[in-house]
């Protein structure tokens, strides 16, 4: 992990003072780490009968997708209010400073889909906790959750705990 870690550079003060970004663009430029984190992510899910991937807008769509592709089932977005333009189904949630919501097509999701949910950071866990839900609501299991990397201090594993948890680098 120490190689995949290298890829992602540190942005200060961005998008605003105090605040280290962490930046995965050098990783998805690079095809073989990519493919290595994305292997990585889904791997200890690998024999829980995935149906699909689920992954949130905008970054859990690459690597929701590579996953999808990597596991041989399909992709689900989950996507911010009005980019959906078939009926669905959706989730307010609370964030640190306000609220958002995140959508999903209605036929996207059967009931007793096993669904691995993925995305590039766990910070606080709300927005992966509304997945979650969201996924639940239209009667899929979240067979366990994957992210290229967490960010300890915040603690969204806390968030999480019902679920299986998978996180590649810490910081």
């Amino acid at each position: 992990m120490n190689t995949l870690k290298s890829k992602i550079r540190d942005i200060e003060n961005f998008p605003q003072a105090g605040v280290t970004f962490r930046d995965i663009t050098p990783l998805l430029a690079d095809h073989a780490l990519l493919q290595q984190a994305v292997q990585a992510m889904v791997d200890p899910f690998r024999d829980g009968n995935i149906t699909a991937v689920a992954g949130m807008e905008a970054r859990g769509f690459i690597f929701g997708s590579l996953a999808a592709w990597e596991l041989g089932v399909g992709f689900i977005p989950l996507r911010k209010p009005g980019k959906l333009p078939h009926q669905v189904g959706k989730v307010d949630y609370q964030l640190e400073y306000g609220s958002a919501t995140l959508e999903v097509h209605l036929d996207a999701i059967n009931a007793g889909d096993k669904i691995l949910l993925i995305d590039d950071v766990l910070a606080t866990g709300g927005t992966a906790r509304a997945s979650c839900q969201l996924v639940e609501q239209l009667g899929g299991e979240i067979v366990g959750c994957s992210f290229l990397l967490e960010i300890m201090p915040l603690n969204g594993r806390k968030q999480l705990e019902s679920y299986s948890l998978n996180s590649l680098i810490h910081y």
